[in-house]
Order: structure tokens, then sequence, then C-alpha cells
């Protein structure tokens, strides 16, 4: 059965569109698609039968096998020619449909008034019209079709009687409606289908998505941990290894072999760093004592390797209000946080004097970095990280506190000096997973 552009391969059995797994709907529509074929093979044959079996003469027998020959070989190249379409195997059969259509029915016609016995093939033509044409001229040829059954009939019979009306048209009326039914039947599986195939298309679009974000997330947390541990031991690395260059330029040994303790002291620190962030753990872990003893160590680390690298100015910390235990993610926020403000007083500042403050509220845990360098320009101060790589570690840091619901300010002018405050909301009573 070849189909048109309106109703492209309607049940088809191997219609891509409907695969995989066909459902009731589909089911049912296979089989009145191989019902159809069936039926139109048997009605065929047995009209054939029936003119031979009635001894009409050779020359109308003969005539008879010719013409059914004909029509079962052009059905069947159209029944062939369809799957192959629709299989892929083959290019769209649109363009002929109709005139195929039109040589079957031709050949009907001939048979027809040949022997009134093909009239029952009128039948599984109906069906054909109702699939190929587009309802008005389906119906139009429904109608044409029932009336040359009639006139067949009459032309064989010499008479018209009332049953050789009225049967043509119940079976008219009754193709109708089950082309109707097969057509609503085609269509909500073609919706259906495609629903899915919307469904599955989202689902893939989502995962891709939510697969994407992830591996953003994990590269920003990568991003933010390295520039906190490795980024800024590497760089007091290089800073400290100048100053020992120069001291031995200047044959200066025992401040060269000073600076040099303290480059492999900063890698030791950094190389348990890396140890720590490879094993997915945090650097300043409930092993490494209270959050204000490893400040405390941390002022005097960057004191030792600033002094080191020639670049020397005094690190102090105070504490404000009575220590709490503090959640992990906290306590590491807030050390990473120290790290970050006194590398940039380091890196930057040029002061002398740098003082980290730990202040325990009842509402909140804050961390101020102060210092008497510089200063800058706080318009100047990049919100993302600049494209040449730097301006990272406060946009992570920001980033960082954000999880927590924490805040980043900096207050500074240009020959005033900077505050680096971080304030993060703590009751002592909030549960913070990370």
């Amino acid at each position: 059965m070849i189909v048109d552009a309106q109703h492209p391969n309607p049940g088809g059995l191997d219609d891509p569109v409907l695969a995989p797994g066909p459902s009731a709907g589909e089911t049912v529509l296979r089989v009145l698609r191989v019902g159809l074929h069936v039926g139109f093979a048997a009605l065929l044959a047995v009209g054939l039968m029936r003119v031979l079996l009635s001894g009409p003469g050779m020359a109308v027998g003969i005539t008879a096998a010719i013409l059914s020959f004909l029509l079962a070989v052009l059905y069947l190249a159209g029944t062939v020619a369809e799957k192959r379409h629709a299989t892929g195997r083959a290019p769209s059969t649109v363009p002929w449909a109709k005139w195929w259509l039109g040589g079957v029915v031709v050949l009907w016609l001939m048979l027809l008034f040949l022997h009134p016995d093909y009239s029952w093939l009128a039948f599984p033509l109906f069906f054909l019209h109702l699939h190929i044409l587009g309802p008005r001229h389906a119906l139009l040829a429904v109608a044409l079709l029932t009336a040359a059954v009639i006139a067949a009939g009459w032309y064989h019979s010499g008479s018209l009687a009332l049953a050789a009306i009225v049967g043509p048209v119940v079976g008219a009326i009754f193709a109708v409606i089950m082309g109707m039914a097969y057509r609503a039947l085609y269509t909500e599986g073609v919706n259906q289908r495609a629903a899915l195939d919307e469904l599955r298309a989202t689902r893939a679009a989502l995962a891709e998505e939510q697969h994407r974000a992830g591996t953003l997330a994990e590269r920003t947390r990568l991003a933010r941990e390295i520039h906190d541990t490795l980024a800024q031991g590497l760089s007091s690395i290089v800073l400290v290894s100048r100053a020992a260059s120069a001291a031995l330029a200047a044959g200066d040994t025992e401040s060269a072999a000073e600076r040099l303790t303290t480059i492999g002291d900063t890698a030791a620190e950094n190389l348990a760093e890396a140890r720590d962030f490879v094993a997915d753990l945090s650097s300043s872990g409930d092993g490494a004592g209270t959050l204000a003893g490893r400040l405390r160590r941390l002022c005097a680390s960057t004191e030792r390797t600033a002094t080191a690298a020639g670049q020397g100015f005094d690190v102090a910390f105070r504490q404000d209000g009575a220590a709490t235990a503090l959640p992990a993610e906290i306590s590491s926020a807030l050390w990473r946080a120290a790290q970050s403000g006194l590398a940039n007083v380091a890196a930057h500042a040029h002061a002398s004097q740098a003082v980290i403050s730990l202040g325990y509220l009842p509402d909140a845990i804050t961390l101020d970095v102060f210092d008497d360098g510089d200063g800058m320009d706080t318009a100047t101060i990049p919100i993302r990280p600049r494209p040449d790589g730097t301006g990272y570690g406060l946009a992570g840091l920001r980033e960082r506190l954000g999880l927590l619901g924490g805040a980043l300010d900096i207050e500074s002018a240009p020959g005033e000096g900077t505050v680096l405050a971080v304030r993060i909301p703590y009751t002592g009573e909030e549960s913070h997973g990370r």
C-alpha cells in the first residue's frame, strides 16, 4: 500500500518513527495493515477462481487471468516499495503514490466489468483511497467506487435490485468509519511517539547540562583549592629563591642558607597540603589543632617567608571572644581567607605590619586581615578572574564564602592600607554539612 505526504507510512511494519517497541495501538495498526494486504490478495484470487470456474469462454478467462496477474504484480510492487521506504532502503514513494493507485483502480475497473465477482475488491480499495488521498478527495473517490460497483452489478444482471445498491453503500460507509478510526489510531500513535522522543531528547539534554554543570563546579572547586594551596606555596618559593640567589651573588652565604632552609620548609608544607588535597581532605584538618593555633602558625610562617624573600613585615594574631568549636567547612573557609589575605599582603602591599583578627560573635564568625601597606582603589578589584589567570584569589574566596552564606568586604584607599573582612553566619546550633 503506497502512501502520500499527508499520511506517510501509516502503521508501517518497520516504521522508524514508531520504533522501538510497538504499543498496543501500533499493534492494532499493524494487524489492520497486514489484514488489508492479505484481504486484497484473497479477494483477487477468489474473483479469478470464480471467473475460471464459471466457464465464460477462453477469451474471457485468459483476459481475466492476465488482468488479475497485472493487478497483483502492481499491488505487490507498491507494497514492496513502501516497505523499502519505511526501512530507509529506498527513496520516498510519495511522488508516484497516486499514479500507482490510479493504475490499480483502472485494472480493477476492467476486471469489474469483465465479471461481477471482482466487486468485492472495492472494500480494500476504499481503505487505499482513504489512506492515500486527502479526506475530501477520499470521500469522493469512495462514492465513485461505490457507484462503479452498483453500475457493474446492473450491467451484469440487467436489472437494479435494492440489495445491489444497499450492499455497496453499507460497505462504503463501514469502510469510511473504519478508515477514520484507523487514522485516529495512527495519529495518536505518532503523537505519542513524538512526545516520547521529545521526552527522551529533553532528558538527554538535561543529563548533559547537569554533567556540564557538575564538571564546571568541580573545575571551579579544584581551581580554588589549587590557588589557595599549591599556587601560593609555589609563589612563596619563587620569591625566596630569588632572594637566595641574590644573597649568593652578593657572597652572603649565611643569608642564602637561611633562605634555602625557608624554601625547604615551605616546600614541605606545600607537599603536605598537596597530599591532603589529593586525598580530598582539608589541609586545615582537625589534626592540626585549633583554628587559633593554626592561624598563629600561619602568621609566623608568613613573617618568616617574607623576611627570607627580602620583603619582611611583622605579622600578629589576635582573637576576640571565647573560641567555640566550628564545623570543618567554616574553619576551612576562615583558614583559606587568612592564607589569601596574607598572600596578597606579601605580594602587593609593601606593608610593615599585618594583623589577623579572629572574632567569635553571637551570630557570626569574623576574620579580618589588616595591613598598613600601599592600599588600593577598591573599584579596580576584579569580580571575576582576569583573562591572564590573575585575580582568582578573591573571586575564589567569594565563591567559597557564598556557599556558607558568608560575605567578603574589602576596605582600602591608596596609601592607607587595606582591610579584608570576612563574616560567616553561625550561632553554634546549625549543622553545616559539606
